[in-house]
């Protein structure tokens, strides 16, 4: 038994928000619905796959407590073409639920809200907050150097690293490294917990754009909160030994050079253009007298791009997987940024000229003779 009326729009938003943790291949068919649960003054939606559950509250007047869970494709199908208006959501002793809108009016058969597995408890100690929109952006400038393969499963998830009143996120795929950083007015607390990049995914997708708008972060030894306000994000951890990461990023350089990192991403991105029909292909990059010569050269044909730089060290030839060296530089803001090398054949350090804000580590690819 439950009944609730709320408005169409404020449901969508819900329904939408949820939907990302709702279980597409599982042998529990409940786990495909989404639960509605209304308590004497609260209604909310949850979803959960076991890994990532989600939970959205929604402004409703409620007129008898209650839960049933729902199918969710047809449910937030129904929702999305309801008129915008106010809908009542009503639901009998059978489960039968009945949603009435302007002269629309559907039943269908839900489930018992009791089956529903329930969140994992994350209890609300440690809180480490931060605006939305700097999580949404740490993770859109980390989540693609995250592993796809299977073979590490720990590596297909980013470090989240809270110490020296600094936030770090790093992710690591086997080819490169990706590091952020974002102070945090906090004492100093030291949390080191790896979060499926899937969860990241989603929770990107849900981060507002709003400057104003924080994020608290709630940690256990198994789940991480993330608390927005009007919706909760609870997710699993992975298990395991992350990389040592900070032993990677050596100070120690053979070559550094200084250039626009707009100008280097346009140079690489048309370079790559050549190379893209094999995707093994090099880009060819010769460091020498403050110029940066970079080349492809394939069986579709050959490129030539030339920047100034400002170099120190020693003249290098190296090369690299475009696509590897074009994600950090997308994922870069500043005008001008630091690049050093060591050899041909060692990874090549992208960075701020001042400060840690970032770090880009890509292993170079061996050139044929």
């Amino acid at each position: 038994m439950m009944k609730i009326i709320c408005n169409k729009s404020s449901l969508l938003n819900g329904v939408n928000t949820v939907l990302k943790a709702v279980s597409s291949r599982t042998t529990l068919p409940i786990l495909e619905c989404i639960l509605l649960e209304a308590d004497e003054n609260n209604f909310k939606l949850i979803s959960t796959d076991l890994e990532l559950g989600i939970e959205s509250q929604v402004d409703a007047t409620v007129i008898k407590p209650g839960s049933i869970a729902l199918e969710s494709k047809i449910f937030s199908e129904i929702v999305r073409k309801l008129p915008d208006s106010t809908v009542e959501i009503s639901v009998d002793e059978n489960n039968m639920t009945t949603i009435i809108c302007e002269k629309s009016q559907f039943k269908i058969a839900g489930q018992s809200g009791s089956e529903f597995p329930p969140l994992p408890e994350v209890e609300k100690n440690n809180q480490f907050s931060l605006s939305q929109t700097v999580l949404k952006d740490m993770i859109r400038q980390t989540i693609f150097s995250v592993a796809v393969e299977e073979t590490r499963q720990i590596l297909t998830g980013e470090l989240i690293e809270i110490k020296n009143q600094s936030l770090h996120m790093v992710s690591v795929d086997g080819y490169r490294v990706s590091f952020r950083k974002t102070d945090l007015s906090i004492e100093n607390e030291l949390v080191e917990v790896v979060v499926p990049g899937k969860t990241l995914n989603e929770i990107s997708k849900i981060l507002s754009t709003e400057d104003e708008d924080k994020v608290s972060l709630y940690f256990t030894d198994k789940h991480v909160l993330f608390d927005l306000g009007t919706s909760i994000v609870v997710s699993r951890l992975l298990e395991g030994e992350f990389l040592k990461y900070e032993q990677i990023f050596s100070a120690d350089y053979e070559t550094k050079i200084v250039v626009d990192r707009r100008e280097l991403l346009m140079s690489i991105e048309r370079a790559a253009l050549i190379s893209r029909e094999n995707k093994k292909n090099p880009v060819k990059v010769e460091i020498k007298q403050e110029q940066l010569v970079i080349t492809s050269n394939t069986e579709l044909g050959t490129a030539y791009e030339e920047i100034q730089i400002q170099m120190e060290g020693k003249d290098l030839v190296i090369a690299f997987n475009p696509r590897y060296v074009i994600d950090a530089l997308r994922a870069i803001e500043d005008e001008k940024i630091c690049i050093q090398f060591t050899s041909s054949l060692s990874p090549c350090i992208i960075q701020p000229i001042e400060g840690e804000d970032y770090k880009y580590l890509i292993l170079p690819i061996r050139l044929n003779a």
